[in-house]
């Protein structure tokens, strides 16, 4: 295998929650212990990078490894992994699959093969390596987000078909072994929230945290990814915080938030503590990102429990945390992908480290507040 071929999963790969499931001391602690204990639930739809072998024979010839691994968040999952090693008040799952079998922060196509026509047909309009705007029909994407091809586009109504068929086969044992475990794990923890309000007397907090990155450049044509995003599109230094509000995490007029504005803000500041940043800025709030379908949901499943929990003395909150790839990836290895190239780099342990304790003391100062 060459370096600059696409890394795949074995065919007929098969996923449990057991395998999507990350905590402090598993050796030794059920999930029924870890649950118990915990009151975040971190959830990376995005880390997944390997492809599934099936998919394959779909794949545009000119995909190389390092577009496989630019197309992800996969610097999120050695973290996030690590974080859930040294904190017991954490629980993660996190999807196996990579965003081109069909990405879960996205709302689930209607009709898959009707999206994906749609899609090449845009594409196909806006000619090779050009801007497309792929709006509603992104959960599938025939280009990356760098306008890079990804999948051939195949002959006929026919081929569409088999591509989604495809694509709907290979979700089952992944994909939507993540949704549901993740959906699961909410329930489960959102009943934890109210047994232990009961049990206190006190206010129980439960929130989900989805949880991503984004690179503040993209990618040329000799595998250099360090064109500037338009300002509008850039990442701060550290991370966006969302709630589906505005830049001070207040409802945009009748929009819902998904985390109450007061506790959004108190996020901020607790990860300007975490990481031990002196300016404001590099945590920013609901930009350039105001967050999506992972909070959307939990947010409005959290919405129709309000009354119950406001008399119960349980507050129930979905945010989005968006952190600048640079920031995740540390200089060196983020340096080594200005280059032109056709690999990734593998993960600074120490550097994944470093920001998992950050995270940790981010909220526990959250919870301190």
């Amino acid at each position: 295998m060459a370096l600059s071929d696409p890394l795949l999963l074995p065919a007929g790969s098969e996923f449990t929650p057991d395998d999507l499931i990350f905590y402090a001391d598993r050796d030794n602690r059920s999930l029924d212990e870890a649950l118990a204990g915990a009151d975040v639930l971190v959830s990376c739809p995005h880390s997944g990078a390997l492809i599934p072998a099936e998919l394959a024979p779909f794949l545009a010839p000119e995909f190389t490894r390092r577009l496989q691994f630019d197309f992800t968040d996969c610097s999120t999952g050695p973290i996030v992994r690590r974080w859930a090693e040294i904190d017991p008040r954490i629980v993660y799952v996190e999807n196996p699959h990579p965003r081109m079998v069909r990405d879960p922060n996205r709302a689930r196509p209607t009709d898959l093969c009707a999206d994906l026509t749609e899609a090449f047909a845009r594409v196909r309009a806006a000619g090779p390596y050009q801007r497309v705007d792929l709006t509603g029909v992104d959960a599938i994407r025939p280009v990356t987000f760098s306008f890079f091809p990804l999948l051939r586009e195949p002959d006929g109504e026919d081929g569409v078909r088999r591509l989604a068929d495809t694509f709907a086969d290979v979700a089952a044992r992944g994909l939507e072994v993540y949704e549901r475990t993740r959906d699961e794990l909410i329930g489960r923890m959102v009943d934890l929230a109210f047994e232990k309000a009961r049990a206190g007397g006190r206010r129980v907090e439960f929130t989900t945290l989805s949880f991503h990155d984004t690179m503040n450049t993209t990618t040329t044509r000799d595998g250099a990814v360090n064109v500037e995003r338009a300002p509008a599109d850039r990442l701060p230094a550290v991370v966006a915080l969302s709630n589906r509000g505005d830049h001070e995490g207040n409802p945009r007029g009748e929009n819902p938030v998904t985390m109450a504005p007061a506790d959004l803000r108190a996020l901020a500041d607790a990860h300007r503590a975490g990481f031990a940043v002196d300016d404001a800025a590099v945590v920013a709030l609901n930009q350039p990102y105001l967050g999506s379908q992972e909070i959307i949901s939990a947010g409005a499943r959290f919405a129709g429990l309000a009354s119950r929990a406001a008399a119960a003395g349980v507050s129930l909150a979905a945010v989005q945390a968006e952190f600048r790839r640079e920031f995740l990836l540390g200089p060196t290895l983020t340096a080594e992908l200005h280059e032109p190239g056709v690999g990734w780099p593998n993960a600074d342990p120490d550097h994944v480290d470093e920001v998992a304790r950050a995270c940790k003391a981010g909220w526990d100062s959250y919870r301190d507040r």
